[in-house]
């Protein structure tokens, strides 16, 4: 391309992108997400000027891009009726459709928001199409050859690609920010109190701690209080991980290091089944995908049961790549066999229903082609045995721990603690009047029947289609298109069936997961996802450059640069707004408790937080010492007379707090009161 081309596409470029980047951030000002447990959901009231001023810009924007689609409609219309049948056209307009919003409780509402979701992804795609118009085809195929390989090169390479290697410290960078400025470094989420906690007394060389001499004025959510000790009855793989963190006094950075391991773990095994073309835009949408990255972000389990995953399936790859057509079984095949079994009972370790799915795909995977033929030869099914035999092998590593803690090596803690202090069975797999733990917030309606399965799956699929890439089209567009044009290629079908198995071993569940970081009980579907949108992009490049007029024209390179542009506007927009709308003091839950210790110099000191457990509670009393008898602030929870009177007569010799916690401000902590002695706090107004 000349210079003078360069420089007459080079306004048209910058205009449509700059028009795609402030639509996306005119259609999230009118959403409703915010830092409490909901679904996002978009504002179909127009109360306030940011609502009038974010619905003219997307007026502005369709008016702009239907004038600019205007000559357009006669090849596109072409382009549809003899690419898709029309049972595909149908089949792609209503799941676009149906996955632009999530359910709601009244109906009318959710059709609404259904058409408004509806139009606004499809003044983003013709937005896109615009964009694509305006650059140079050949300019584009070049940089997207250079950026991602030639088409129909290679996937594997030697060492470690420059590309993945980039991406991975991205993730290290951005999920480590993030998790200092926007998390503070601090739990947000139930879960990661448990943790947490759990990780910090394993790093001080405990498997439990004992009982506190005021038990109610320490009462966490999802510890099991024994009657000599208390205990996190979380699945251990995690905690144990999360402990070296911990113990090094970083806990925070566990996340974003397992996430940038993962980046590259995923390009290798990507390159393993993909041309180099795919494994490499795949492993770049990994890396900006808004999901992952705030997944990297937080203290939850997903990145290393997703870490355990990518072993287990590179592990199975060497075993697909090794094994011999004549029957024999290399040395190294058995030990690639066992290690995957290994690392697939890690993953049982830290979520035991994802380790399950795990098990099922890569025994799949690990069995030889047309297998039912290879009956007559059983050494080709060794390495499949081996895997499963390490699966088990690393699995059983639960069996003393549970015994130590329940009496029980088959008896799980967290079943134990369902049990005690929910009704019995009601966490278990299955269907039934008795399942749920009563969260009617997020889990709609009693027990777990086929209604449950529809609403979880409608909750998890419109929060991927959100979060997975933060593309103001949706992020599943490109998917539906791969599915619909019927181009799919064995191992497209492997990645619907990822998605298929994990997606469908959670329909027994009772819980979807709820809105916290996206579809998390997913989570392992995700780099199937992104190398499906990767294959639906290149697959429509292929599919447009047959059918451009004139044939063979340069139209593979837009395809791709239009997907790093939906990108490019996501890191602008999508990021900045839930970094700051959702998870600054998600829950509110805050640490301001860090800093008023220090102000205030609490010291060796017995600090009462009023208010409710979760998050008043939950978000001081982290900062608790291991041996509750240290010479540190020591946080109770100020609940009842009984569990004052309690803390006061354990803790006679300390000086005496009171702080409201932010529910009761409406803010952050506050002194109310203090230093008093145990008598002046025993007279102080009852919580």
């Amino acid at each position: 391309m000349s210079t003078s081309a360069a420089r007459r596409s080079f306004p048209g470029v910058l205009g449509w992108l700059l028009l795609l980047i402030v639509g996306q951030a005119a259609a999230l000002a009118l959403i409703e997400a915010g830092t409490r447990v909901s679904y996002q959901h978009y504002r179909l009231t127009w109360g306030s000027a940011t609502s009038w001023v974010a619905t003219g810009v997307l007026l502005v924007q369709a008016l702009l891009v239907a004038r600019a689609l205007g000559p357009l409609w006669p090849v596109l219309s072409r382009w549809m009726t003899t690419a898709l049948s029309p049972v595909a056209r149908v089949a792609l307009i209503g799941a676009f459709a149906i996955t632009s919003a999530t359910a709601s409780k009244a109906p009318g509402l959710y059709a609404a928001e259904l058409v408004v979701a509806t139009l606004v992804q499809l003044v983003a795609i013709g937005n896109v199409i615009v964009l694509a118009r305006a650059i140079s085809g050949a300019a584009a195929d070049a940089r997207a050859e250079r950026w991602f390989g030639k088409p129909g090169t290679a996937g594997a390479t030697r060492g470690v690609d420059p590309l993945a290697l980039t991406c991975a410290l991205w993730v290290l960078v951005a999920s480590a920010a993030l998790a200092y400025w926007s998390y503070e470094r601090h739990p947000h989420v139930p879960d990661e109190v448990v943790y947490l906690l759990q990780a910090r007394y394993l790093a001080a060389g405990h498997l439990t701690m004992p009982l506190p001499p005021a038990p109610l004025a320490f009462n966490i959510d999802l510890m099991y209080y024994d009657a000599t000790r208390w205990f996190s009855p979380v699945p251990p793989g995690w905690p144990f991980v999360l402990a070296i963190g911990a113990w090094l006094g970083v806990p925070w950075l566990v996340n974003p290091v397992l996430g940038a391991v993962n980046i590259l773990l995923a390009h290798r095994l990507l390159s393993q089944v993909h041309e180099r073309r795919v494994a490499r835009l795949a492993t770049l949408f990994l890396a900006v995908s808004p999901w992952f990255v705030f997944m990297a972000m937080n203290f939850m389990t997903h990145q290393l049961t997703l870490c355990f995953a990518l072993l287990g399936a590179l592990a199975v790859a060497r075993v697909r790549g090794d094994r011999s057509t004549l029957g024999h079984v290399r040395g190294s095949t058995m030990g690639a066999a066992v290690f995957g079994g290994i690392a697939i009972g890690g993953a049982s370790l830290v979520r035991p229903l994802e380790g399950l799915a795990t098990a099922l795909l890569l025994g799949l995977w690990s069995l030889p082609p047309r297998w039912w033929a290879s009956l007559a030869r059983p050494l080709v099914f060794v390495p499949s045995a081996l895997l499963a035999a390490g699966a088990a092998l690393g699995g059983a590593v639960v069996r003393p721990y549970n015994r130590y803690l329940t009496g029980d090596p088959s008896y799980f803690p967290i079943m134990a603690y369902i049990d005690k202090y929910y009704a019995k069975g009601s966490n278990d797999l299955g269907f039934g009047a008795n399942r749920g733990l009563g969260w009617s917030g997020l889990d709609p309606f009693p027990g777990h029947g086929p209604i449950d399965v529809v609403v979880n799956a409608n909750l998890n699929v419109t929060v991927t289609n959100v979060e997975l890439l933060g593309w103001a089209t949706g992020s599943l567009v490109a998917i539906l298109l791969l599915v619909c044009l019927r181009r799919l290629r064995r191992e497209d079908r492997w990645h619907l069936t990822v998605i298929g198995v994990i997606a469908g071993i959670h329909s027994f569940y009772w819980f979807s997961g709820g809105p916290d970081f996206g579809a998390r009980y997913w989570f392992l579907i995700i780099v199937s996802c992104v190398a499906l949108v990767a294959r639906g992009l290149v697959e429509l490049g292929d599919r447009l450059a047959v059918t451009a007029e004139p044939p063979g024209a340069s139209v593979r390179g837009r395809v791709v640069m239009v997907g790093l542009a939906l990108s490019l506007a996501a890191l602008v927009t999508f990021f900045p707004w839930r970094a700051v709308d959702k998870y600054h003091h998600y829950r509110n839950m805050r640490p301001d408790i860090r800093e008023l210790a220090t102000a205030q110099h609490f010291g060796r000191s017995l600090v009462f937080i009023r208010g409710r457990r979760h998050p008043d509670f939950a978000s001081a009393v982290i900062y608790n010492p291991i041996d509750l008898n240290a010479a540190a602030p020591l946080y109770a929870w100020d609940v009842t007379p009984e569990a004052r009177v309690q803390a006061l007569e354990a803790y006679a010799d300390r000086p005496v707090w009171f702080i409201d916690g932010p529910t009761r401000t409406g803010d952050g902590f506050r002194v109310i009161a203090g230093p008093l002695s145990a008598a002046q706090a025993r007279a102080f107004a009852a919580p």
